[in-house]
């Protein structure tokens, strides 16, 4: 199983064996870990954004449309961000990193 390691925005790292398959939003949730995701997962919302560390950014599969679309009502973007329910994890992505942001920006609850 691949490993993925979260790390918080107070710079604690939590490091997880995740089934192939999963994405990291689902890695967060049956791990404990805070990460929103109040669309679900369905690519309606910037709750599950990520910053993704070290060249793990150029192993991803390019973002499509609609994630570059929400990416863009993320909180604290940055060049390497991406939806946690859009990373699926594999093998290939064993040790993959991800930063936490300090904050969401949830559109339906901020209107």
């Amino acid at each position: 199983m691949p490993k993925i390691v979260f790390v918080e925005p107070d710079g604690t790292e939590k490091e997880f064996e995740v089934a192939d398959g999963l994405s990291v939003l689902e890695a967060a949730h049956k791990n404990g870990i805070d990460l929103e995701g109040a669309c679900e997962g369905s690519l309606a919302c910037s709750t599950c954004h990520v910053v993704v560390e070290g060249d793990w950014f150029d192993k991803l599969e390019e973002p499509s449309e609609d994630e570059e679309d929400m990416l863009d009502l993320a909180f604290g973007l940055t060049e390497t961000s991406r939806l946690g329910c859009q990373i699926i994890m594999s093998e290939e992505l064993d040790g993959l990193r991800v930063k936490l942001p300090s904050a969401t920006r949830n559109m339906m609850v901020d209107k």
